[in-house]
């Protein structure tokens, strides 16, 4: 029999353990994180813990994931005729986005309800570590999420770079709007930006009885607003399963952002509970110029016999390193790398880091030692007296492209007479090795496809979607580089013109590449999009036939690759010119596709040309590919050049890599 005092014991120790159990229970349902310090979380990536409390996602790293998720996953428990517990939740953190440049962030972060913390294949950038491009949209996903973007991604239909989107299974937004918060006094909307490295805070409100989710945001010093930012009217039943786990999600891209979380209230059964904003911990302060700090330190112990070694060493190193700067080149300060830097990023420009040779230089692998990035470098001659500072205002918007096809322009550096220019490093290198290369791996008709559909998409973006008209120029195989995943990105900007839409450019000098030079411009000098679109059409042609635009070795008729298409098409037999290194695994009907679209886009009039938004529809099977006119001479874009040069018995390289400023100043000198 039991002694009083041993059931008292056990009484104890069962309501001890009742009373764990009631808080783990709570625990599950709500938590609130005023830093986070000692919590918890379930880190992924890059994301870690500071000693401050401070939640870091990603840092200035390229290319990077960082997740935090709540370790355990929450009863999201649906409706039933047993259980009418409503499907409802409330949330609000704290955040920051402090960017690498102080004008572009990359790429942001979501709020994310999953229903595992392992996002396996998950890419970062615009993916923002969620998606990939197969499984983006997906309904088999059960992913909600905010998003907090600082990235505009055409794909995705982002009305900007500084928005906030509610997402269902994929990062198309259902609903979004540019970052602002309604002022309780005066009812004012007031414009927000995602990357000025201020702390905001969101809240998030789900209502399941009216199936009503608010999204609102406001300054951490102000309280929360009345009216939200987003309201939307979604069933969420129909996306989350019975259990979820709640947390975050981050990427950076050839850009990177500081995705700081400084607190987070969570409840699934009633309102969030409020942070307390003095108890928040602080952003990191910015690091003292290391070159002040080293002045305060050394200057007072420092010899004349060492500050003379000093000098010396500096008046070298400056002699070695000179670089050129102009005051209005302090705008693009962000954008432009240090010599220093970008020497030792090559090992000094060796040759073992050579990549090859470009249309206008040489270009060299490098890893940057601020961020062991890697990095493509291209070294390009110029005339600092004439036009380069248009050059550079140029280049620096070419740095503000943003496109999953084209490569990445980072930056650039001016040194005596060269400019050189900071890209994305692709590993695969570019197009034509693969498709006329016998030593590298041939490309499946899949892999193709998918790389020409990739670079019009590119071109659409430059054409019609970003700010201004952009024209690439010199669309070709060896300007197509391919990433780790052989994914087609459009690169070498180094003859791409702007020009406002509704203008008509003005250019005087003709410049490309001849066989994919639209034979207008050859005439008139005049370049317009539906240049860039013949350029295409001959990459077309290049990617279905496996083979150069101009071969002289061939047999006479199979020297111009347009014209023998064009005749094999008018004898019925248009698929025999394809790739014979592809042994006929092909879908016949994409080839065929492939290759008209290839001459309707070669039109020796620019306006019988399809412009690069039916291009893309025309690839997607969207729309039905028109008839194309047999009336007229060869469709051709350098017909009359390569007939002129071949009378003024000028030869032609192997490579077929050369510009056409040569070809076209050796024609007029024989008097053509």
């Amino acid at each position: 029999m039991l002694s009083v005092s041993k059931l008292l014991h056990i009484l104890f120790f069962i309501s001890v353990f009742l009373k764990h159990l009631t808080s783990a229970d709570q625990e599950v349902n709500k938590f609130m994180y005023q830093g986070f310090n000692g919590a918890n979380l379930h880190l992924n990536g890059i994301a870690k813990i500071h000693r401050s409390g401070l939640l870091e996602l990603t840092n200035i790293s390229f290319h990077q994931i960082g997740r935090a998720f709540f370790p355990f996953p929450l009863k999201f428990s649906k409706s039933s005729s047993t259980n009418s517990q409503p499907f409802s939740f409330s949330t609000n953190f704290v955040f920051a986005i402090v960017p690498q440049l102080p004008n572009l962030g990359g790429h942001g972060f979501a709020f994310t309800i999953s229903p595992s913390v392992e996002f396996t294949g998950a890419w970062a950038t615009q993916y923002l570590g969620l998606f990939n491009s197969t499984g983006n949209g997906l309904p088999s996903n059960h992913v909600f999420a905010v998003e907090l973007d600082t990235i505009m991604t055409p794909e995705f239909s982002d009305i900007n770079n500084n928005h906030i989107g509610i997402d269902v299974n994929g990062l198309v937004s259902n609903v979004s709007a540019p970052l602002a918060y309604f002022s309780d006094k005066k009812r004012e909307n007031k414009n927000l930006e995602l990357i000025s490295g201020n702390p905001m805070q969101v809240w998030i409100d789900y209502d399941d009885v009216e199936k009503l989710l608010n999204v609102t945001i406001a300054p951490v010093t102000s309280m929360k607003p009345e009216r939200p930012l987003l309201s939307v009217t979604i069933d969420l039943s129909l996306v989350l399963l019975d259990s979820m786990y709640v947390g975050f999600s981050s990427s950076t891209g050839s850009m990177a952002s500081y995705h700081y979380v400084l607190g987070w209230s969570f409840n699934r059964s009633g309102p969030s509970q409020s942070l307390d904003v003095s108890k928040l911990p602080p952003l990191p302060h910015k690091r003292e110029s290391s070159k002040k700090l080293h002045l305060r330190i050394m200057i007072p112990s420092i010899t004349a016999s060492v500050v003379l070694i000093v000098i010396s060493g500096a008046v070298y190193r400056r002699k070695r390193h000179e670089e050129l700067r102009e005051d209005w080149e302090q705008e693009y300060g962000p954008q432009r790398f240090s010599y220093k830097d970008l020497h030792r990023a090559t090992k000094g420009f060796k040759d073992k880091e050579l990549l090859g040779f470009g249309g206008f230089g040489r270009v060299y692998r490098g890893v940057l030692p601020s961020s062991n990035a890697q990095v493509a470098i291209k070294k390009v001659s110029h005339d600092s007296q004439q036009g380069i500072k248009e050059f550079v205002a140029e280049i620096v918007s070419m740095g503000r492209l943003r496109h999953r096809n084209l490569v990445q322009l980072l930056g650039y550096c001016r040194r005596k007479g060269e400019l050189l220019l900071v890209y994305d490093y692709l590993p695969n290198g570019s197009l034509d090795k693969f498709l006329f290369h016998n030593d590298t791996p041939n490309l499946n008709w899949v892999r193709r496809y998918q790389i020409l559909r990739g670079v019009a998409s590119a071109l659409l973006y430059l054409h019609e979607e970003w700010e201004q008209v952009v024209l690439h120029r010199d669309v070709k195989a060896s300007n197509v580089m391919l990433d780790a995943d052989l994914n087609g990105r459009l690169g070498d900007f180094g003859l791409a013109k702007f020009y406002d839409h509704g203008s008509i450019p003005q250019t005087t000098w003709v410049v490309g590449t001849v066989g994919y030079l639209a034979p207008e411009v050859s005439r008139t000098g005049r370049v317009t999009t539906s240049s860039d679109v013949f350029a295409f059409g001959t990459l077309m042609f290049e990617v279905a036939c496996g083979r150069r635009p101009i071969e002289p070795e061939r047999p006479p008729h199979e020297v111009i690759l347009l014209d023998w298409i064009l005749e094999s098409w008018k004898r019925g037999a248009i698929l025999q010119t394809s790739d014979p290194k592809l042994e006929g695994k092909y879908m016949a009907e994409e080839m065929e596709l492939v290759l008209k679209l290839g001459l309707l886009c070669t039109h020796p009039i620019p306006a019988a040309r399809p412009v690069m938004r039916q291009v893309m529809q025309y690839l997607d099977r969207n729309a039905n590919l028109p008839d194309i006119a047999l009336d007229g001479p060869g469709i051709g874009s350098f017909k009359i050049s390569h007939e002129a040069a071949r009378d003024c018995n000028l030869s032609f390289p192997a490579s077929n890599d050369y510009s056409v400023l040569s070809i076209t100043d050796s024609i007029l000198s024989c008097g053509r």
